[in-house]
């Protein structure tokens, strides 16, 4: 039975004991592969993710406006100990070097996202010159090591400028958003083929508009509403937009969501509404109206007064791919503080997790990947994000033995394998991340990189991840044992 229909039936009839049974058959099924090596398709993809903000650095170079990241983290204590992504990674200066231990890696694939306000200073307007050349410079030294390019849109650094004038709540946005799209797809369309269109908009929307932990720190369900729609219209007219430009240009348009199963804490039933909520917050807000056309019926009133004639078809455009991103599972009960009545909660007994406090349950991606298979059309898929973040410390030798973060990838590669032997469209898979960096308002505490990036000189060390992810690369495939 489908994970979605299961739970509704569930919470109409109190099956928890079922709806345990039914996680863990899934879970078994994942953890008990048969075969040495999960072999995956020759043309699978296999890359790494970054984000500008968090690793670009250069936040005045080649006439750069300001965003609302470089707002919100010099506001005083909405960051850990006060960092900024000012300098981050400096991956403005030193993109040769990254791109060069890609290409030791074996990656063919790297998926960096574009920063508005290097390419539009004030968001709106005439392309800032100097902001597309660095775009191009990446660009070519990418193609010339064999990587292709998958750039993505926007990955959460609006222009202040745009903040100013109400940003993902102010409608206007959705055309805004378009008219810098075609900007940047002009400029290297004619080598990057692979394009994304926004990065995790319910968690931008929940986080940077609903709870105020992100910039830029709205709070309200009334502005997660606004900035969930408006992002959801401006990713449709962007799509519609490109597609008519890119006739012949061989681009693939996508989009790139967070999508992590929800589940009732411990099973009771008398968490499953909850669950059902923040499912629908986190997950359906953005899938259903890309994929079916129609808002979740658990928020249609919240959206009903934002959505005008003609919107529900502008957002759903048809699309080449679908990104999705994926940590952990999600367990929530009902807490009325919530921003929808509801709340985190435990993770089953014994589920280990990550520094960041993430339960690791790998077999959630199967699950979500299959779901799409069998909900939503089996679309192609390819993991854009997915990775960990643990304490680890540089050895004598000046080198980091992440074996947690090996198995935390073993173990979702494999169910990802799980998951393409069941029929799903996957067509590759991206660690996130590429480089330790300024991973938001965490700043540098916690360390999700293949590559160490000492923060006093910027020096690039390769992890014990980054030689294991080479030789799964190298093999086209995952050792099913560690």
């Amino acid at each position: 039975m489908r994970r979605r229909s299961f739970l509704k039936a569930a919470a109409a009839t109190g099956l928890a004991a079922s709806a345990g049974a039914f996680l863990t058959t899934r879970r078994a099924a994942v953890a008990q592969p048969s075969e040495a090596l999960a072999a995956f398709p020759d043309r699978f993809v296999w890359g790494a993710s970054t984000s500008s903000y968090q690793i670009e650095g250069a936040v005045t170079a080649g006439g750069r406006g300001p965003s609302v990241w470089d707002t919100f983290s010099h506001s005083f204590g909405k960051v850990a100990n006060g960092d900024t992504g000012d300098v981050a990674c400096d991956h403005y200066n030193r993109y040769a070097e990254d791109v060069d231990l890609m290409a030791k890696a074996g990656m063919n694939a790297y998926r960096f996202s574009v920063a508005w306000p290097r390419v539009q200073p004030t968001g709106t307007g005439p392309a800032n010159a100097e902001g597309l050349d660095f775009y191009d410079r990446l660009t070519d030294a990418l193609l010339a090591k064999g990587i292709a390019p998958w750039p993505c849109l926007y990955h959460w650094d609006l222009p202040q400028a745009l903040q100013d004038r109400g940003g993902w709540t102010n409608r206007d946005i959705a055309g805004w958003f378009t008219d810098y799209a075609q900007l940047v797809a002009a400029r290297i369309g004619d080598r990057a083929k692979h394009w994304s269109m926004l990065n995790e908009p319910s968690v931008h929307a929940i986080f940077g508009h609903g709870l105020g932990g992100h910039a830029p720190g709205m709070t309200g369900k009334d502005n997660y509403f606004k900035a969930i729609h408006h992002q959801n219209l401006a990713q449709g007219m962007a799509v519609k937009a490109l597609r008519a430009a890119g006739g012949g240009k061989g681009w693939q348009l996508g989009t790139v969501l967070s999508l992590q199963p929800v589940w009732p804490v411990g099973g009771l039933d008398a968490n499953y509404a909850a669950s059902l909520m923040w499912d629908a917050v986190w997950n359906r807000a953005c899938l259903d109206p890309l994929l079916r056309g129609e808002y979740p019926e658990l928020l249609r009133d919240g959206f009903a007064p934002l959505v005008k004639a003609g919107d529900l078809e502008a957002i759903r455009q048809p699309i080449d791919f679908l990104g999705i991103n994926y940590y952990s599972r999600m367990h929530q009960q009902p807490d009325p503080a919530g921003l929808f009545g509801t709340g985190y909660g435990s993770p089953p007994e014994g589920t280990p997790t990550t520094g960041m406090g993430w339960p690791v349950e790998p077999d959630g991606i199967a699950e979500i990947l299959i779901e799409l298979k069998q909900e939503y059309g089996n679309p192609p898929v390819y993991v854009m994000e997915n990775g960990a973040a643990y304490p680890e410390q540089t050895g004598p030798k000046g080198f980091v033995q992440d074996n947690d973060r090996i198995s935390y990838l073993r173990r979702h590669i494999l169910a990802g394998h799980q998951a393409l032997e069941e029929g799903v469209d996957l067509r590759g898979w991206f660690v996130w991340s590429l480089l330790d960096n300024f991973e938001w308002a965490e700043g540098y505490q916690r360390r999700f990189g293949l590559i160490e990036v000492d923060r006093r000189t910027l020096e690039r060390r390769p992890k014990a991840s980054y030689r294991w992810y080479a030789d799964v690369i190298r093999k086209k495939g995952v050792p099913t044992s560690a």
